[in-house]
This record gives structure tokens, sequence and C-alpha cells, in this order.
């Protein structure tokens, strides 16, 4: 019951968006750390500023 619990959480969290910043950590830790010149992971504030910049820009209706 407590795994399906943990398992379901873990899902809620990738569909809303919530464990982004922890996808980001891993994929600049896993792609970029090995770059000589690779600048720092962002902040999580950076972050999520950033996130949320690139979702809310441009026109996002129908008409």
């Amino acid at each position: 019951m407590l795994k399906t619990l943990i398992h379901c959480w873990h899902i809620i969290r990738q569909l809303s968006g919530d464990n982004a910043y922890d996808q980001y950590l891993k994929h600049h830790n896993e792609f970029h750390i090995s770059s000589i010149d690779t600048p720092p992971a962002l902040s999580r504030k950076d972050f999520f500023k950033l996130y949320q910049d690139s979702q809310w820009q441009g026109v996002k209706r129908c008409c």
C-alpha cells in the first residue's frame, strides 16, 4: 500500500511539474558537469522564474 502511494505521489509530481527542478539538476549533473566551460546550475528560485516565463510566454488561447 505504501509503495503504491509513493508511486502515485511521484506521478502527481511529474504531471504537475513539481519535480521539474529535480529533473533539471539531474540533467545538469549527468550531461553538463563534464564540460569545462559549463555554467553552474541555476538556483531553485532562478530556475522557477525561467520555467514560469517559458510557460506563459506568447499567446496561449485558441482564438
